[in-house]
Protein backbone atom coordinates (compact mmCIF):
# COMPACT_ATOMS: atom_id res chain seq x y z
CA UNK A 1 0.00 0.00 0.00
CA UNK A 2 1.33 3.41 -1.19
CA UNK A 3 1.80 6.10 1.43
CA UNK A 4 -1.25 8.34 0.02
CA UNK A 5 -3.00 5.17 -0.17
CA UNK A 6 -2.31 4.60 3.73
CA UNK A 7 -2.46 8.27 4.51
CA UNK A 8 -6.60 8.27 3.30
CA UNK A 9 -7.20 5.04 4.74
CA UNK A 10 -5.59 6.72 8.39
CA UNK A 11 -8.29 9.77 7.80
CA UNK A 12 -11.13 7.53 6.84
CA UNK A 13 -10.35 5.74 9.81
CA UNK A 14 -9.98 8.93 11.85
CA UNK A 15 -13.78 9.73 11.16
CA UNK A 16 -14.73 6.60 11.53
CA UNK A 17 -13.52 6.55 15.28
CA UNK A 18 -15.22 9.64 16.04
CA UNK A 19 -18.27 8.42 14.56
CA UNK A 20 -18.15 5.18 16.75
CA UNK A 21 -17.63 7.85 19.63
CA UNK A 22 -21.01 9.79 18.79
CA UNK A 23 -22.69 6.31 18.12
CA UNK A 24 -21.96 4.60 21.21
CA UNK A 25 -23.03 7.48 23.55
CA UNK A 26 -25.96 8.08 21.64
CA UNK A 27 -27.24 4.37 21.44
CA UNK A 28 -26.27 4.15 25.15
CA UNK A 29 -28.80 7.33 25.84
CA UNK A 30 -31.65 5.45 23.39
CA UNK A 31 -31.71 2.18 24.90
CA UNK A 32 -32.89 3.70 28.19
CA UNK A 33 -34.89 6.64 26.43
CA UNK A 34 -36.63 3.65 24.21
CA UNK A 35 -35.89 0.13 26.42
CA UNK A 36 -37.50 -1.53 23.44
CA UNK A 37 -34.02 -1.43 21.39
CA UNK A 38 -32.05 -2.90 23.77
CA UNK A 39 -31.62 -7.22 23.72
CA UNK A 40 -34.76 -8.21 25.53
CA UNK A 41 -36.70 -10.76 24.82
CA UNK A 42 -38.70 -8.76 22.62
CA UNK A 43 -36.39 -5.82 21.74
CA UNK A 44 -34.33 -4.81 18.69
CA UNK A 45 -31.00 -5.80 20.26
CA UNK A 46 -29.26 -2.71 20.08
CA UNK A 47 -28.28 -3.06 23.79
CA UNK A 48 -24.91 -1.90 24.98
CA UNK A 49 -22.68 -3.30 27.89
CA UNK A 50 -23.64 -2.14 31.31
CA UNK A 51 -26.86 -0.74 29.85
CA UNK A 52 -27.66 -4.17 28.33
CA UNK A 53 -27.15 -6.16 31.20
CA UNK A 54 -29.44 -4.12 33.50
CA UNK A 55 -32.39 -3.68 30.73
CA UNK A 56 -31.84 -7.14 30.08
CA UNK A 57 -35.39 -8.64 31.22
CA UNK A 58 -37.32 -5.59 32.87
CA UNK A 59 -37.74 -3.65 30.09
CA UNK A 60 -41.23 -2.92 30.80
CA UNK A 61 -40.01 -1.52 33.72
CA UNK A 62 -37.80 0.88 32.75
CA UNK A 63 -40.09 2.23 30.32
CA UNK A 64 -41.98 3.03 33.20
CA UNK A 65 -39.00 5.07 34.99
CA UNK A 66 -39.80 8.54 35.72
CA UNK A 67 -37.74 11.39 33.37
CA UNK A 68 -35.07 11.93 36.57
CA UNK A 69 -34.74 8.03 36.88
CA UNK A 70 -34.03 7.70 33.37
CA UNK A 71 -31.74 10.76 33.08
CA UNK A 72 -29.90 9.45 35.98
CA UNK A 73 -29.37 6.02 34.52
CA UNK A 74 -28.47 6.93 31.26
CA UNK A 75 -25.57 9.19 33.18
CA UNK A 76 -24.18 5.94 35.35
CA UNK A 77 -24.30 3.52 32.88
CA UNK A 78 -21.89 6.62 30.44
CA UNK A 79 -19.69 6.93 32.80
CA UNK A 80 -17.53 3.73 31.74
CA UNK A 81 -18.19 4.89 28.06
CA UNK A 82 -16.74 8.25 28.34
CA UNK A 83 -13.71 6.62 29.69
CA UNK A 84 -13.84 4.07 26.18
CA UNK A 85 -14.46 7.35 24.41
CA UNK A 86 -11.76 9.32 25.56
CA UNK A 87 -9.10 6.60 24.71
CA UNK A 88 -10.79 6.03 21.40
CA UNK A 89 -10.28 9.79 20.35
CA UNK A 90 -7.06 9.13 21.17
CA UNK A 91 -7.06 6.54 18.57
CA UNK A 92 -8.62 8.98 16.46
CA UNK A 93 -5.77 11.09 16.72
CA UNK A 94 -3.13 8.33 16.32
CA UNK A 95 -4.89 7.74 12.81
CA UNK A 96 -4.58 11.51 12.50
CA UNK A 97 -0.66 11.35 12.83
CA UNK A 98 -0.95 8.67 10.58
CA UNK A 99 -2.85 10.26 7.64
CA UNK A 100 0.25 13.58 8.22
CA UNK A 101 3.18 10.55 8.06
CA UNK A 102 4.17 10.41 11.61
CA UNK A 103 4.65 7.22 11.82
CA UNK A 104 7.21 6.82 14.58
CA UNK A 105 6.70 9.70 16.60
CA UNK A 106 6.39 9.97 20.66
CA UNK A 107 2.97 11.73 20.19
CA UNK A 108 1.83 8.71 18.19
CA UNK A 109 3.20 5.97 20.65
CA UNK A 110 1.87 8.25 23.52
CA UNK A 111 -1.47 8.32 22.03
CA UNK A 112 -1.50 4.92 21.46
CA UNK A 113 -0.76 4.27 25.53
CA UNK A 114 -3.21 6.38 25.88
CA UNK A 115 -5.88 4.23 24.27
CA UNK A 116 -4.46 0.88 26.64
CA UNK A 117 -4.88 2.59 29.82
CA UNK A 118 -8.53 4.18 28.61
CA UNK A 119 -9.58 0.50 27.76
CA UNK A 120 -8.27 -0.74 31.01
CA UNK A 121 -10.11 2.46 32.55
CA UNK A 122 -13.01 1.26 30.92
CA UNK A 123 -13.54 -2.24 32.31
CA UNK A 124 -12.41 -1.06 35.88
CA UNK A 125 -15.40 1.70 35.65
CA UNK A 126 -17.70 -1.00 34.21
CA UNK A 127 -17.29 -2.48 37.33
CA UNK A 128 -17.51 -0.07 39.89
CA UNK A 129 -20.83 1.64 38.27
CA UNK A 130 -22.67 -2.24 37.70
CA UNK A 131 -23.89 -1.78 41.11
CA UNK A 132 -24.47 1.55 41.55
CA UNK A 133 -26.47 1.10 38.54
CA UNK A 134 -28.45 -1.74 39.46
CA UNK A 135 -29.15 0.15 43.17
CA UNK A 136 -30.61 3.22 40.69
CA UNK A 137 -32.52 0.76 38.53
CA UNK A 138 -34.24 -0.96 41.63
CA UNK A 139 -34.31 1.51 44.00
CA UNK A 140 -38.48 1.69 43.57
CA UNK A 141 -39.21 -1.69 43.60
CA UNK A 142 -40.56 -3.25 46.68
CA UNK A 143 -38.04 -4.06 49.74
CA UNK A 144 -36.78 -7.75 48.72
CA UNK A 145 -36.86 -6.78 45.27
CA UNK A 146 -34.26 -4.21 44.98
CA UNK A 147 -31.24 -5.47 43.64
CA UNK A 148 -26.98 -4.80 43.56
CA UNK A 149 -25.74 -6.46 41.10
CA UNK A 150 -21.74 -7.24 40.43
CA UNK A 151 -20.16 -8.82 37.10
CA UNK A 152 -16.97 -9.88 36.16
CA UNK A 153 -17.15 -11.42 32.19
CA UNK A 154 -14.86 -12.79 29.97
CA UNK A 155 -14.97 -9.71 27.32
CA UNK A 156 -13.91 -7.44 30.53
CA UNK A 157 -10.47 -10.47 30.62
CA UNK A 158 -10.42 -9.90 26.87
CA UNK A 159 -10.26 -6.52 27.33
CA UNK A 160 -7.86 -6.10 29.74
CA UNK A 161 -5.58 -7.92 27.87
CA UNK A 162 -5.61 -5.76 24.90
CA UNK A 163 -5.16 -3.55 26.92
CA UNK A 164 -2.37 -5.03 28.15
CA UNK A 165 -1.42 -5.41 24.63
CA UNK A 166 -1.83 -2.22 23.47
CA UNK A 167 0.51 -0.68 26.48
CA UNK A 168 3.29 -3.06 25.32
CA UNK A 169 2.83 -1.92 21.75
CA UNK A 170 2.42 1.78 22.39
CA UNK A 171 6.43 1.46 24.44
CA UNK A 172 7.29 -0.65 21.75
CA UNK A 173 6.37 2.15 19.08
CA UNK A 174 8.02 5.27 21.76
CA UNK A 175 11.46 3.01 21.59
CA UNK A 176 11.44 3.02 18.12
CA UNK A 177 10.47 6.47 17.74
CA UNK A 178 13.78 7.47 19.78
CA UNK A 179 15.64 5.24 17.51
CA UNK A 180 14.57 7.03 14.71
CA UNK A 181 15.01 10.23 16.20
CA UNK A 182 18.81 8.92 17.19
CA UNK A 183 19.51 7.83 13.40
CA UNK A 184 17.72 11.23 12.21
CA UNK A 185 20.76 13.17 14.23
CA UNK A 186 23.44 11.37 12.41
CA UNK A 187 22.37 11.56 8.73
Amino acid sequence: MNTQRLALLSQRMSVITLLLIVGMLALNAAVWLFPVLSSSTDGLGFGFALSDRLILGRADQVALFPLWQTLGAIVLSSIPLLALGCGLNHLRKLFQRYARGEYFSSAAASHLGKVGKAVAIWVLLDFLCEPLLSMWVTMNEPVGQRLISLSVTAPSFVALFLAACIAVIARILWQASEVDSENRTFV
